[in-house]
């Protein structure tokens, strides 16, 4: 008698858990990412203002989720873009974009020395991103 052997018709892979989770490959994608970080940032901020020091429930679920979001989504960028270049991006807009918010909806006034200290922050994020070579283009 003559013995057989059929050749396997499937291969089995080793699925990885790691290669499941979002892959991050271009810089685009990263600074998307990072933008999204800190529009959830600015809106759980507003939703600070409106918790009333966490005493109004529904505003101060929305403030945590919103910086769950935040967070979740500047960890995402950090795949690619270097923490120490997103963190300053993410202050620096952050920090402008809440002015404005709470110039709109809490009519919050500047005053001459906070708007040079936001042309100041802005300046050095442009610097960064024009001049550095840790960041990613």
């Amino acid at each position: 008698m003559k013995s057989h052997i059929l050749p396997a018709k499937h291969t089995y892979r080793a699925v990885s858990f790691v290669s499941l989770s979002p892959v991050m490959t271009s810089a685009f994608n990263a600074y998307a990412a990072l933008a999204l970080a800190i529009i959830f940032e600015v809106t759980a901020s507003a939703f600070l203002q409106q918790s009333a020091q966490f005493s109004r429930p529904w505003p101060t679920l929305a403030m945590v989720l919103f910086y769950v979001a935040s967070f979740y989504a500047l960890s995402v960028a950090i795949r690619v873009i270097p923490l120490s270049i997103a963190y300053a991006i993410w202050g620096g807009v952050g920090i402008i974009l809440t002015a404005t918010v709470s110039f709109v909806l809490f009519r919050q006034m500047l005053d001459a020395a906070a708007f040079v200290g936001i042309a100041l922050i802005v300046s050095g994020v442009v610097v960064i991103n024009l001049f550095s070579e840790t960041t990613v283009h």
